[in-house]
């Protein structure tokens, strides 16, 4: 198993990468998002910016150039793309809410892939939802009063509507009047199976997995939309819509701990014997929906021990990574953060 770090665009600075190597890192996830073009801070720290949420998607479709370059970076300070995480909104946002645009998106969407193929890209991470991550606050949850992201379905109006011109939190476009209109279940996984059953063979061909993450908060629907992959069976389905080896699932032990149902041990076992795994986000939470935070990795309901052994007694050889976790109380409360998490995994991977 490898260990890897997650980055921001904005974060793929010198010496994020030099930290990156200090700690042992070898492999990257990156999101080429530009989340925030309204100046708001860090992801995690707002997760519903009033009515233009995180801010204005700016991306366009990132070509086999911009591909290149990224690895070219990365490989300048020894590090390895592992895997692109989530599509910027702008590239497929009527292929999620199944505007106008969704056949022209496809086009544009195989045509990136094909790129990211050529380049060298081995795997991109998505999330196939309409409100995406929403009713997070920050609060001094984790042990000492560490600064963490927690959820408490009592506290938001979980049936609060979706601006029009908005998906996941992101503004693609203007308002023109009125809210996103509502979509069942059913609807989603049409959309879903739509996109899948034409995008994979690109990917396979392209030599380019797509690794779904699930639901967080994994509710049953969320701003008047259903939500897809709320509880770990809900896999089965997605894998079942395409099984050829390039749909493969991106495994959020902290969502799935998040579940109000399922065993996440039998979980983690079942995908990774199966070789369903494309990545992992290695973190852990206290509590489960509608009530639960986001806590260091030893102070968690998961036993990592544990789950580091079921790792390895199936065969798992992909990378796990901390995509985000506690901040400590210093002048580098990130950079801190990731420095503990890192440090007790490649602890975990060298004793189990």
């Amino acid at each position: 198993m490898k260990i890897g770090l997650g980055f921001y665009r904005h974060m793929l600075t010198p010496e994020n990468l030099q930290f990156a190597r200090q700690l042992g890192v070898e492999d990257v996830v990156v999101h080429l998002e530009t989340y925030f073009s309204n100046g708001a801070g860090s992801k995690v720290e707002l997760s519903k910016g009033g009515e233009d949420g995180w801010g204005v998607g700016q991306d366009g479709y990132w070509t086999y150039e911009a591909f290149a370059d990224l690895i070219a970076l990365l490989a300048s300070d020894g590090l390895r793309l592992a895997a692109i995480e989530n599509f910027a909104v702008k590239q497929w946002s009527d292929i999620l809410l199944g505007g106008p645009e969704r056949d022209q998106q496809m086009a544009a969407m195989k045509q990136m892939i094909r790129d990211a193929g050529r380049a060298g890209v081995p795997c991109f991470g998505y999330n196939f939802s309409i409100a995406g991550v929403w009713g997070w606050v920050r609060g001094p949850f984790a042990r000492g009063g560490a600064m963490s992201v927690g959820f408490d379905g009592s506290k938001i109006d979980a049936d609060e509507p979706i601006p029009d011109g908005m998906v996941w939190n992101m503004r693609y476009r203007e308002n023109r009047g009125g809210t996103v209109p509502p979509v069942s279940d059913q609807e989603l996984w049409n959309r879903l199976s739509g996109f899948l059953t034409e995008l994979l063979p690109i990917a396979e061909e392209a030599g380019v997995v797509l690794a779904a993450h699930p639901d967080d908060p994994p509710v049953d629907a969320l701003r008047g939309t259903a939500r897809l992959v709320n509880k770990p069976e809900k896999y089965d389905r997605l894998i079942a819509i395409d099984p050829r080896p390039a749909n493969k699932i991106e495994l959020c032990l902290g969502s799935l701990q998040e579940m109000a149902i399922g065993d996440v041990y039998a979980t983690v076992d079942r995908y990774s014997r199966a070789d369903r795994i494309g990545y992992i986000h290695f973190r852990n939470v206290r509590g489960k929906v509608p009530n639960y935070a986001e806590v260091f990795l030893d102070e968690g309901d998961l036993d990592m021990v544990k789950i580091v052994r079921i790792l390895r007694a199936s065969g798992y050889r992909g990378l796990l990574i901390p995509d985000h976790t506690p901040e400590m109380a210093c002048s580098a409360p990130w950079h801190a953060g990731m420095a503990y998490a890192v440090g007790y995994m490649r602890a975990l991977l060298a004793s189990s």
